[in-house]
């Protein structure tokens, strides 16, 4: 069949070695291979132009994403130096080193990306700078910390033909991108180990052959029977497409044996470990699931939109990667073996078809609703998509064939993550809102008067923030000049600040931390802290230098909002004056999922008197403001609301109401976006106060 337009087609080649059982006797793995095509007159040898990237966008380091297992390390060039040697240790004292990580000569580029790490960790780095001559001294102390959260972690290992490519930083900034994507939408707490190539060769040394192949991934393959691979699929049932596509599974077998690939099996409790070498040959101890090979002849974006000349590199990576996951077809194969996927095709409603004639599609539900058929033209891989000419509808990453100038990503509502869903990856639960921002304005003063931010996360993953401690840039009258910031657990001070661009605690700039996180400082003299924190509670202390006062900001932002961990508690606690000197509580509610967060706000002044706090704010009012300024809900005595009517019910049902009569509290659903909280005195009247807002999902 003759194409006009662009077109990568996918083949498919196995040898299969059967294993006994699916768990601990596993012992013999299999190799397979996956090839993506252009079309016969697309050839990949008149690639477009020989520029960094394809379509001539310069892409730098700093665009790399750090992931679960990877961050950006990035240097200024040392005086003299031709080339570098690098160290990466867990430890500022660097009294040890990481795996391949201790002198590792990355020659005279000034970055690296570090790979094989552990998730929501702080890594610390350094440079020696080595001249023609002689070695100079270590550069500074820097750091980089990997993406937060549980879940599948994608490892990548990328070999020399990337690393030594003019092109790296774009080749690697785009396979981290559609590593995030998969990191992001899983939840299995497996690593899936890939060697990833940029080159006109397989990974055995041989050509890839056809000028029209453009890709292809080598993968490890197991052969567990059919009972063992369905009780696992069956057990491990998350979602309800899980639940719908087990009750369409056959009542009997198919095949004498299921063959996943070792990602898929091990995402299922099955013991089938990585066993595939650099150069795709299988044995036991091999390090890679798969290997992912880019044809570097073929006339590649590394960045998006891809122009009209070129092919989607994150497209072609994503579905590489979905080989290695555990998608396709025995239907490409000489075995009678079914494959996962092979288990929800179907011709019509009740009707199974797993041969290579008739209509075949993907479902979910016995048959009765088609998701995507199945392509059924020879040659292209019949795992894969059936795909319009181009420019396509749907261009799915899936797609038999994609087509040049167009890009699409995996999802969980995709085909591709509703497939991976039913063979036994868990999709990560919708989050709930949460609040990803919390803030205090107020006059700071001295003593017991200083502005007091406590904060509590909550969940089970370490939560990445940047605490801000503002003054200068504030836009008001009296504002506090040079404030200083410490951040508190317990009795324990684990970091202070005075100016941003310095780390207190190691002497050397954190300017470049500060600065990637996209909300640094505007004043030299502000404060911030980046510190990743364990569940529990916190306490940010925001004064001035050498006691001086004035209206200061304590802010707390969540920069890893996809982590299984929350801000839930903010509260604020100072001296609340009149007019510009109330206090003024932020808070900016949001999270991945968009949807709406339950809050508590309260505003305490009577009770702290309990506490020990001496000249506590009588009797505090309370309003909250929506990001236009509307005032959306309000409060004096918690137990009363402003129509008269009673919220007593309602506030001791959060299980934190007020002690005292006098003070304040509302509860609002809010939907993403910004509000503020004016803590008050009745009647002007001024006193300690504590603002605090609780997110109650």
């Amino acid at each position: 069949m003759k194409r006009t337009l662009f077109e990568y087609l996918c083949g498919l080649a196995f040898a299969l070695f059967t294993v006994s059982a699916f768990a601990a006797k596993t012992s013999a793995p299999g190799a397979a291979e996956h090839n993506s095509w252009a079309a016969e007159d697309d050839a990949t040898g008149n690639k477009a132009d020989n520029s960094p990237t394809s379509d001539r966008v310069v892409v730098l380091p700093g665009a790399i994403v750090s992931t679960r297992s990877s961050f950006t390390a990035q240097w200024s060039p040392l005086s003299g130096a031709t080339s570098y040697r690098l160290d990466v240790s867990i430890s500022p004292s660097f009294d040890s080193y990481v795996t391949g990580y201790h002198g590792l000569e990355v020659g005279s580029a000034t970055w690296r990306l570090v790979t094989g790490l552990s998730p929501g960790t702080t890594y610390y780095y350094r440079v020696t700078g080595i001249s023609d001559t002689e070695r100079s001294a270590n550069s500074g102390v820097m750091t980089g910390t990997t993406a937060t959260g549980s879940g599948l972690v994608i490892s990548p290992t990328f070999d020399n033909s990337i690393t030594n490519n003019a092109n790296a930083a774009a080749i690697e900034a785009m396979i981290n991108r559609a590593i995030a994507i998969y990191e992001s939408l899983f939840s299995d707490p497996v690593t899936v180990f890939i060697l990833f190539r940029y080159s006109i060769t397989k990974p055995n040394g041989t050509a890839i052959g056809s000028t029209n192949q453009i890709a292809l991934s080598n993968y490890v393959v197991y052969s567990p029977s059919w009972n063992t691979y369905i009780s696992a699929l069956q057990a491990d049932a998350k979602t309800a497409n899980d639940t719908m596509a087990n009750a369409s599974l056959p009542p009997g077998p198919s095949s004498t044996n299921i063959i996943p690939s070792s990602a898929n099996g091990r995402v299922l409790g099955g013991d089938t470990p990585p066993a595939m070498y650099d150069d795709s040959t299988v044995a036991a101890g091999g390090p890679y699931d798969g290997i992912v090979t880019l044809n570097s002849g073929a006339p590649y974006s590394f960045v998006r939109p891809p122009n009209s000349s070129n092919y989607d590199a994150q497209t072609a990576v994503e579905h590489e990667i979905d080989e290695v996951l555990g998608l396709g077809s025995r239907l490409n194969t000489p075995s009678s073996n079914v494959r996962p996927q092979d288990l929800f095709s179907w011709s019509s409603s009740g009707v199974r078809n797993i041969s290579t004639t008739g209509i075949r599609y993907f479902s979910i539900d016995g048959g009765n609703t088609p998701i995507v058929n199945f392509n059924q033209t020879a040659n292209f891989d019949f795992g894969d998509w059936q795909s319009d000419p181009c420019p396509q509808g749907n261009p799915y990453v899936q797609n038999a064939f994609g087509c040049r100038g167009q890009a699409a990503d995996i999802s969980k509502t995709s085909p591709e993550g509703i497939n991976l869903d039913v063979i036994g990856y868990d999709l990560v639960p919708p989050p709930t809102g949460q609040l990803l921002n919390i803030s205090t304005r107020m006059e700071v003063l001295q003593g017991d008067e200083v502005l007091i931010g406590g904060f509590i996360v909550t969940g089970s993953d370490p939560k990445k923030v940047i605490v801000r401690g503002i003054g200068p840039s504030l836009p008001v009258n009296g504002s506090l000049a040079d404030p200083t910031l410490e951040l508190h657990q317990g009795n324990t001070t684990l970091a202070t600040n005075d100016n941003w661009k310095i780390n207190d605690q190691t002497g050397q700039s954190q300017e470049a931390e500060i600065q990637a996180t996209t909300i640094p400082p505007k004043n030299d003299l502000e404060s911030a802290i980046v510190a990743t924190l364990n569940p529990g509670s916190y306490t940010a202390v925001l004064a001035g230098k050498n006691g001086g006062t004035g209206i200061g900001l304590v802010e707390v932002y969540d920069l890893a909002q996809g982590a299984n961990s929350k801000l839930a508690n903010i509260s604020s606690r100072g001296f609340v004056d009149t007019g510009d000197n109330v206090m003024i509580g932020g808070l900016i509610a949001g999270g991945p999922s968009g949807g709406s967060t339950r809050v508590l706000v309260r505003a305490l002044g009577p009770s702290l008197t309990n506490s020990g706090v001496a000249g506590a704010l009588g009797d505090p009012t309370l309003e909250l403001h929506d990001g236009n300024g509307t005032t959306i809900a309000s409060n004096d005595n918690w137990k009363t609301r402003p129509d008269g009517s009673s919220q007593q019910t309602e506030i001791e049902g959060t299980g934190i109401p007020p002690s005292n009569d006098l003070e304040s509290a509302l509860v609002r659903l809010l939907s993403p976006g910004s509000y503020t909280a004016i803590v008050r005195g009745v009647n002007g009247t001024t006193g300690v106060g504590l603002v605090e807002a609780y997110n109650l999902q």
